[in-house]
């Protein structure tokens, strides 16, 4: 059976709203963590366990870390980036382990890439422009920077999560093995041996280690998001495909995430592109999907949810109805 997973929000965070969501089909939901932390949302998770409760459903709830992923620091207000301009570098709140590693011609994707910088000594060029918030992703094009697995805010997060029913962590940017094992002995650390760890393949060195930390997960990730800056977007189906394949050899559940529904964060009806890339995803072998700003920030969640499971449980009796 497909898991059908939304992402917890401003946008969804009402008991009405969330109950809606799980009568469309949903089966649980995700917190990012990069944004905030368990105790600050206690009082969403709260309303997300009751609505499941009310409706019936287990609910799952997964905790997305912060993990080794380089984001921006808090802007005192949105950055307006116009493309073509230069803005000094000081504009923006990159974390020390950025500035560190920074170089002159060093090209730098924010937000998923939906912003791109280029490095012109103490400048920044906007290649590609938009509007950039707190705490968005941060990537410069052909470096790894060797971060921890986990960060101490992930350490507190993992503390409270027995006690906030989580039952599954996403760790992001797994480069290995010893990613995995070293979340497994916070969580045993602190009683949640039970939670299952969702390994998240976002980066070129993930997918070299990608058999061993297949091998240690409870389940992978694919997620475009960051995976789609570190390949060509040209290719990124087809490591789509190569990373479902591997995961179906080795009999490990995937889960395939961004952007499957982005039209519907305004439009009350999905694309026909988002319809087919959902129905292929499951007819390749995924055990779940995911939205995430779809219901997050979006103005539909319910519609989102419904047109997510609508369209999995399509894929699947097409599955039944054409056995190899």
């Amino acid at each position: 059976m497909i898991e059908y997973y939304g992402t917890l929000g401003p946008a969804c965070a009402k008991a009405e709203i969330l109950e809606n969501m799980f009568r469309a089909g949903m089966s649980g939901i995700r917190l990012n963590l990069s944004h905030t932390t368990l105790e600050k949302s206690r009082q969403w998770i709260e309303l997300f366990h009751t609505a499941a409760e009310r409706c019936e459903k287990k609910g799952s709830l997964l905790i997305d870390m912060q993990g080794p992923e380089l984001r921006i620091k808090d802007l005192a207000e949105p950055l307006k980036l116009e493309e073509g301009t230069a803005i000094p570098l000081s504009s923006i709140p990159f974390s020390r382990e950025v500035t560190d590693h920074l170089e002159d011609g060093d090209t730098v994707l924010l937000d998923d890439g939906k912003l791109e910088l280029a490095v012109q000594g103490k400048n920044l060029l906007v290649m590609r422009g938009g509007t950039l918030t707190s705490r968005k992703s941060v990537k410069i094009v052909g470096r790894d920077i060797n971060l921890p697995a986990l960060t101490e805010t992930d350490r507190v997060n993992l503390s409270l999560a027995k006690e906030m029913k989580v039952a599954a962590v996403m760790q992001p940017f797994v480069r290995g093995d010893d990613d995995i094992r070293e979340v497994r002995r916070e969580l045993a650390k602190n009683g949640c041996e039970d939670i299952r760890i969702f390994s998240k393949i976002e980066s070129r060195t993930g997918l070299s280690h990608l058999d061993e930390i297949i091998s240690a997960s409870d389940m992978i990730v694919i997620a475009r998001g960051d995976l789609g800056n570190d390949v060509p977007l040209c290719e990124l189906p087809g490591v789509q495909k190569d990373i479902a394949g591997k995961c179906r050899a080795k009999n490990v559940p995937f889960l395939v995430v961004t952007q499957m529904l982005t039209s519907m964060i305004h439009s009350p009806v999905p694309t026909r592109a988002e319809v087919s890339d959902i129905f292929n995803a499951v007819t390749d072998g995924a055990s779940a999907v995911m939205v995430t700003n779809e219901t997050a920030a979006g103005e539909h969640p319910a519609a989102v949810m419904k047109v997510l499971y609508d369209t999995g449980t399509a894929a699947e009796r097409w599955l039944l109805s054409h056995p190899e």
